[in-house]
């Protein structure tokens, strides 16, 4: 481990100390759920903040890795979007999360609704930045690489970029919840839906991709053919949990689900 943060510190020294950022404020906004009562949607307002801080933390030392190998790449004009992009949704979410009020489907008021436009702006930017850096992985050679290793890195890029942009699927419906209304019962800390669909889950595990492949890839399978039936596989789980919630089907069901569905 050790390694690693000093290998990724001489990378990306940028990017390396923004995703440490991210890490301290995502322990201290989960500490925050054990302290505070505040609350939307019946969970602490504090888990969504956290969730958002801990994601660019892998994000941020994700693509800090990956972008090291480029060629001729401007990792100055990459590192500055990213956290310049990323660091506003952080910011706007915990504010919104002090106050306990929606940062995400809020159109409550007329710069509600400006704020919630430029978070689905940033992250647009963010995700079309990194399918052009997907762009890069194929468009250019990587003689050190491994071809396992960059097919890995290719494939979890681009299911990243999907699953990112899936996002606008609960952003053009208003909701995290498919069948029902926001706010019901949820797995811990995630608080993914256990009586209606979540299309949240296809979210988190297409996104994960770019951690997942590559480090499974590298580290267990080592060959370029069972890298690319792992990633067609997990592209399917991210698909199949996308439908199911689709159809206001929960991917974890509660008790009290379940009891519902026998009456």
């Amino acid at each position: 481990m050790f390694y690693f943060l000093q290998s990724l510190k001489t990378k990306n020294e940028t990017l390396f100390y923004y995703g440490l950022l991210c890490l301290i404020f995502a322990l201290f906004f989960l500490i925050l759920t054990k302290i505070s009562n505040t609350q939307v949607y019946n969970v602490s307002a504090w888990y969504k903040p956290f969730k958002f801080a801990f994601s660019t933390f892998l994000f941020a030392w994700t693509m800090a890795w990956f972008c090291a190998y480029l060629p001729n790449f401007n990792i100055q004009l990459f590192n500055w979007s990213t956290i310049f992009l990323l660091g506003f949704e952080i910011v706007y979410i915990a504010i919104q999360a002090s106050r306990g009020q929606l940062s995400h489907f809020n159109l409550s008021t007329p710069m509600y609704s400006f704020l919630y436009s430029m978070m689905a702006i940033a992250a647009t930017l963010v995700t079309l930045y990194t399918a052009y850096v997907a762009l890069l992985f194929f468009t250019n050679d990587f003689p050190t690489l491994p071809n396992h290793y960059l097919w890995s890195i290719r494939l979890g890029l681009i299911i990243f970029v999907v699953f990112s942009f899936e996002g606008f699927v609960m952003g053009s419906k208003l909701t995290h919840t498919i069948g029902g209304a926001d706010g019901g019962s949820g797995i811990p800390i995630l608080n993914w839906s256990t009586k209606y669909g979540d299309p949240r889950v296809a979210h988190f595990i297409g996104m994960h991709a770019m951690q997942v492949l590559p480090l499974l890839s590298f580290h267990v399978l080592k060959n370029t053919k069972a890298t690319i039936v792992l990633a067609v596989l997990y592209a399917f789980l991210a698909v199949f949990t996308l439908a199911k919630a689709l159809k206001g089907k929960p991917l974890f069901k509660s008790n009290e689900s379940n009891r519902e569905l026998s009456e």
